[in-house]
């Protein structure tokens, strides 16, 4: 039997999952994010995110535990008191999420599971700011599916940076939003050639098959 080489592993991107290699990435689900007070008005996002985002990432992480597929969060948070861990473009931005902090907790409906990883980070992609590549290596993990906040932002840059760094990425649409509807259809079609797009209703389907 010939030895598939590497280029052909993923010769088209309509790949089947495989539960042991495949991870579901849950990103900045946390109550700084979802804090309607504390954030500047963006009704489409809160909207959407409660309307339909979150229950729809609700419903593939229990796919994914149904079926022994990994299940990892990150969230954004310091790892030191006064923030000097964090990145130059969070310090303009004037994103401070206290270390242990409620704001740097995932939001209820989405809480992780006992064995279940949460990444702080303070990057868009946690590509550049964790161990997260480490691990998925360790793991054997090959497939992540990303779902979160905010699409044109820390999905967007996640996505991109998995690619580079040769994961099979999926895009779950209904599973992801930012500020504007009209932003996150941009960025569906800016970062799409990097990965598969898929729906909360296609993806579970493929999970059952």
């Amino acid at each position: 039997m010939t030895k598939p080489r590497p280029q052909d592993v993923f010769a088209t991107r309509a790949q089947p999952l495989v539960a042991a290699r495949t991870a579901l990435l849950v990103i900045d689900a946390q109550n700084w994010v979802l804090d309607e007070p504390a954030r500047q008005p963006r009704p489409e996002f809160y909207e959407d995110a409660r309307g339909f985002v979150i229950p729809n990432i609700a419903r593939l992480i229990a796919a994914c535990r149904e079926r022994c597929i990994e299940v990892v969060y990150t969230v954004m948070e310091n790892e030191t008191l006064d923030g000097r861990d964090r990145s130059l473009d969070y310090k303009l931005s004037d994103f401070f999420i206290a270390k242990g902090s409620h704001n740097a907790r995932v939001i209820p409906e989405l809480a992780p599971g006992p064995d279940e990883m949460v990444i702080p980070k303070t990057s868009s992609s946690l590509f550049n700011s964790t161990n997260f590549d480490y691990l998925m290596r360790n793991i054997g993990i090959d497939t992540v599916i990303v779902t979160g906040f905010l699409t044109d932002q820390c999905c967007d840059h996640t996505i991109r940076d998995g690619a580079d760094r040769g994961y099979h990425m999926i895009c779950v649409e209904d599973g992801c939003a930012t500020d504007t509807r009209a932003r996150h259809r941009a960025a569906l079609a800016a970062f799409g050639g990097y990965c598969v797009t898929e729906t909360t209703d296609s993806l579970v389907a493929r999970m059952g098959q």
